[in-house]
């Protein structure tokens, strides 16, 4: 495993990069490489395949941009086809992906594109024929684009599966492994993703990775040390709602965003933001791209306060300024909460992340706590205070819960009734017992 303790923060000009990308670095304003792209640019500039473990915000996507770029810039390609696929789980991340890319190769005459659900088949495939040098794509509809004969990965030379462990959690394992097959065997693989421990993390690794080097960089299970994380006790949604306004009203000048477990739940919540005279907007699966793409803008150009959304959002969704995540509803698992509220304290930025918890999400706060091995921060919100306060502590400790067992046992005892007594000889008679079965006690038997 990769490990930079005790070395020089490397610069991008010690990475050999061409100067075009040097120059586009330095114009994004971007003054020295991150963690993760300190450690993953040089040996993904090695040609090595890479299995990366890195925290949401780390700026993943420009390690493994940077590096792409930079190969084909070194080897130009005319006649070839597609030189670089980027699979990603969401159509948010992969038009985030798609974004950095456009921002990193502006001075150079590399081409790239996106390929997802929500847009006409036809059109992607008229994309395809012109052979763009990398595409960035959610694995379902690539996949079939592959089936159909309109996607041809025999020329690729770099294969990036980007979250792979959320791709796996959304049931897409199967569908990433048979793009992985139909690529160039002589490619460059790089997996990414925000756990390692993933139940099939390792067996995808396995198939797609050739002798891997592993770079673990802030695990998901670190604590965001720019985001203060904090929860407020609530007793029911109506109160939920109360709690969320006053707190849209304290963080007024700052971009929100509020997740929900569900459709229904974000669908129903945004209704009553806007009634509340809030300029909100709502992210989820169902809608078309083409409204995922609209509320976006919306939101980056500052059109709207409040974004409502559910998990899809969690993953690829980058927006600047956005000062506050707020859990509507606890997330489900670890993983999903880190996601969630790394949507905030991006790039270094401070954040908040703030999770109503009532007395049935108290059990699964506490798990998130275990996993993440950190204790939030109670917040109490003035003149808001519920009745519920956490839960009543059902074991006594100490002395207490000695003296407790002692007593219980005596009162066991004494109201017991002794098995020897029972099965007690009695003059003449042989010993009652419902089966003649038993050890040592013969069947009992009528006289004649």
């Amino acid at each position: 495993m990769s490990d930079n303790k005790g070395k020089a923060q490397p610069q991008f000009e010690d990475f050999g990069l061409h100067g075009r990308l040097l120059e586009t670095v330095g114009k994004e304003g971007f003054s020295e490489p991150t963690a993760v792209q300190a450690q993953v640019i040089p040996a993904a500039l090695q040609g090595q395949d890479l299995l990366v473990t890195a925290e949401t915000g780390s700026g993943k996507s420009a390690a493994f941009l940077l590096p792409m770029l930079q190969r084909f810039l070194q080897a130009d390609a005319p006649k070839s086809g597609t030189r670089a696929l980027v699979l990603a789980p969401t159509r948010e991340l992969a038009r985030q992906v798609l974004a950095h890319c456009i921002k990193l190769k502006k001075m150079t005459h590399l081409k790239a594109d996106v390929i997802t659900g929500g847009q006409e088949f036809r059109f992607q495939k008229a994309m395809l024929r012109k052979n763009p040098e990398i595409i960035v794509a959610t694995p379902g509809r690539i996949l079939e684009h592959l089936e159909k004969g309109s996607a041809d990965f025999s020329d690729l030379e770099v294969l990036v599966l980007d979250e792979a462990d959320r791709m796996l959690d959304m049931g897409f394992s199967e569908d990433v492994l048979t793009i992985a097959k139909a690529c160039n065997l002589q490619r460059q693989t790089l997996l990414l993703s925000a756990t390692l421990k993933h139940r099939g993390i390792r067996k995808v690794a396995d198939a797609v990775l050739n002798n891997p080097q592993t770079i673990a960089v802030n695990s998901v299970r670190s604590r965001h040390s720019s985001i203060q994380q904090q929860i407020v006790l609530a007793d029911d949604v109506e109160h939920k709602q109360k709690l969320l306004l006053k707190l849209l009203q304290q963080e007024s000048a700052q971009k929100t965003v509020v997740f929900t477990n569900t459709i229904a739940g974000a669908e129903k919540l945004v209704g009553w933001l806007y009634n509340s005279e809030l300029r909100a907007g709502i992210l989820h699966g169902d809608l078309l791209q083409d409204e995922r793409n609209h509320v976006m803008q919306q939101m980056r150009r500052g059109q709207l306060d409040v974004l409502v959304a559910t998990d899809v959002a969690a993953r690829g969704l980058d927006v600047q300024g956005v000062g506050l995540v707020i859990n509507f509803d606890m997330a489900r698992s670890g993983d999903d909460y880190v996601h969630r509220i790394g949507r905030t304290g991006r790039a270094g930025e401070q954040g908040t992340a703030i999770s109503f918890i009532t007395s049935t999400e108290w059990n699964l706060m506490a798990s998130i706590e275990r996993y993440l091995k950190t204790r939030f921060e109670r917040l109490v919100v003035a003149g808001l205070e519920g009745k519920y306060k956490g839960p009543k502590k059902l074991k006594a400790s100490g002395k207490a819960a000695g003296t407790k067992k002692k007593k219980l046992a005596k009162k066991t005892a004494k109201n017991a009734t002794p098995k020897k007594a029972a099965n007690k000889r009695r003059p003449g008679k042989k010993p009652i017992h419902d089966s003649g079965k038993e050890e040592g006690f013969a069947p009992l038997r009528r006289k004649k």
